[in-house]
């Protein structure tokens, strides 16, 4: 999976320039970083761990569709004799 370094830098920039004083933000910035891991997943990576449940669940979707059909073709069957 890809993954992006958390930037404490930028973080701690970003807080400044939105008001925060210095030590502030760096303590934001350090309360952050140990909450999170040490790697922040992307929006591609997920993609790519998604994708196999994402096909596990399209066959499953389908092999509902077939078995629906099936007993839709069975009770019609049976009473329309």
């Amino acid at each position: 999976m890809s993954a992006v370094t958390f930037d404490t830098l930028k973080f701690v920039e970003k807080l400044e320039a939105g008001g925060f004083s210095l030590e502030q933000a760096k303590a934001a910035a350090q309360a952050f970083a140990d909450a999170t891991p040490e790697q922040l997943a992307t929006k591609a990576g997920l993609r790519e761990e998604i994708a196999p449940i994402r096909a596990d669940l399209l066959l499953v979707k389908g092999m509902i569709g077939l078995v629906l059909a099936l007993q839709i073709a069975i009770f019609t069957k049976m009473f329309m004799r």
